[in-house]
């Protein structure tokens, strides 16, 4: 009995010692094996809001850069529709995973939640770097003699109110908005004529139908034999950088009440707020490093569009006064309006 005792016990202990060798052996295993992949592992794509055109081409700058950064190509979707709103909707739809961004333009970021038409906040996102911005600018023809200055058209505007005719393009959009709040700062009053296209205001504007146009930089880089810029409606210095070096609107000592990126179109790459730290981490110092790349800043200088270097600690005291600032805008539309219906 004490022998068959002893075997037993002698079995258990062999057992045992059998069970500690297989963990061990796991053990060693796991840490031979193969590394846990770091992101990216796969190419990403960023859901661009519009149809394509310059402003795609713009965001293609960085993405390439960055995706060079990363090691992965980065793919811009054009997903237009709903004035922005649906490609938010599409990156919403993806997992919170770094490999979907939103291009986050003012339209669908601020302005179309201001207008109950998205519900969403511009605090539901988690900023990567602000990216381009494209500065409006009043412009009239290359010949147009009778205004030095913008003080002059202002001035002429106030005095004789509605003898003036402009278009902003389409009218209750952004270049609208901010033509507005000019005029009104100034109690300047001219005929609005709205177009599809700022490009069919360009041709009236060369026929001589229209008296200034409000114009963006892609649509001055095709035209800048036929017009001249009197005042770029922006506070950033290298705005005038993409209209040949023209005066700011506060040379002229007019204080817009619109600042940094409220007066103009804008970009801020974003990704879903749930994203994982280490990869938000990620990106955020990929992005940094292009838009901050005198390369690449060139590139998009010379594409009309102005690198804004906006870090992600800056993203709410830049973006936060966009929605106060634009519904001044928004107002003065209603206060040209009312002035207009006067006449």
């Amino acid at each position: 009995m004490a022998c068959r005792y002893q075997r037993r016990q002698k079995g258990r202990k062999f057992m045992k010692m059998l069970n500690k060798v297989a963990a061990a052996a796991f053990g060693l295993a796991m840490l031979g094996g193969p590394a846990i992949a770091e992101f990216p592992e796969r190419n990403i794509q960023i859901m661009y809001p519009w149809a394509p055109g310059a402003t795609m081409a713009a965001s293609q700058v960085i993405a390439d850069a960055m995706g060079q950064k990363l090691g992965v190509n980065i793919s811009v979707v054009s997903t237009p529709g709903a004035g922005g709103v649906k490609a938010f909707e599409t990156a919403l739809a993806a997992p919170a995973d770094g490999y979907t961004l939103f291009d986050g333009y003012v339209a669908p970021l601020v302005l179309q939640p201001m207008q109950g038409n998205a519900d969403w906040s511009y605090t539901d996102f988690t900023p990567l770097w602000s990216a381009t911005s494209n500065a409006f600018a009043i412009a009239v023809r290359a010949d147009e003699d009778r205004f030095a200055d913008v003080t002059a058209l202002l001035d002429h505007a106030a005095a004789n109110p509605g003898d003036l005719r402009y278009s902003p393009g389409s009218a209750g959009a952004l270049p609208h908005m901010v033509a507005a709040k000019v005029m009104q700062t100034t109690g300047a009053v001219a005929q609005l004529v709205p177009y599809p296209e700022i490009d069919n205001a360009v041709r009236d504007l060369r026929g001589g139908i229209l008296d200034f146009i409000v114009i963006n930089p892609g649509v001055y880089n095709i035209n800048k034999d036929d017009v001249k810029i009197l005042s770029v409606l922006s506070t950033l210095d290298r705005s005038s950088e993409t209209y040949g070096g023209a005066p700011l609107i506060g040379a002229a000592g007019i204080d817009m009440g619109m600042s940094n990126l409220s007066p103009m179109g804008w970009d801020w790459w974003l990704v879903h707020k749930e994203t994982p730290a280490d990869v938000v981490a990620t990106l955020q110092a990929a992005m940094g490093e292009v838009v901050n790349d005198p390369t690449v800043q060139k590139k998009l200088l010379d594409m009309g569009y102005v690198p804004t270097l906006f870090s992600p600690d800056q993203y709410q005291e830049i973006v936060g006064p966009v929605a106060k600032e634009l519904q001044g805008g928004i107002d003065a539309i209603s206060w040209e309006k009312e002035k207009l219906d006067a006449l």
